[in-house]
């Protein structure tokens, strides 16, 4: 019988990119926060202390950050793509959800989000 999805979940990773269409984000770094869940099946990884038999959240991580920080963005919706397209690389994961949200984007909100998933 097998167990159910191991469920990684990376929060509230702050990053700063160009995020925008005005003149004033083309040109400055802004702050998104970034929230990741992550199902893999974890079979090998439940009874191992082998890294090699667990889905390695710190290099996604890695990849996520590195992505983010040099590009830019016009569009939350492509630079949430980007991201879940990233967490959902690894063959073992069988879902994956993405939420993005830019800090500041509206006058009155503490942020505005887009949220993506995918499904094997």
């Amino acid at each position: 019988m097998s167990q159910p999805d191991a469920i990684i979940r990376i929060k509230n990773l702050r990053l700063r990119t160009f995020i925008g269409i005005k003149d004033e984000e083309i040109a400055n770094r802004q702050d998104v926060v970034i929230n990741i869940e992550i199902r893999y099946p974890a079979e090998r990884a439940r009874n191992s202390e082998d890294i090699n038999d667990a889905l390695n959240y710190r290099t996604i991580t890695k990849n996520i950050i590195s992505h983010i920080e040099g590009n830019r963005f016009s569009l939350l919706e492509k630079l949430t793509q980007d991201v879940l397209d990233i967490a959902r690389e690894h063959h073992w994961v069988t879902y994956a959800e993405v939420e993005v949200d830019k800090l500041h984007a509206l006058r009155y909100a503490d942020s505005v989000s887009i949220a993506m998933s995918w499904q094997r």
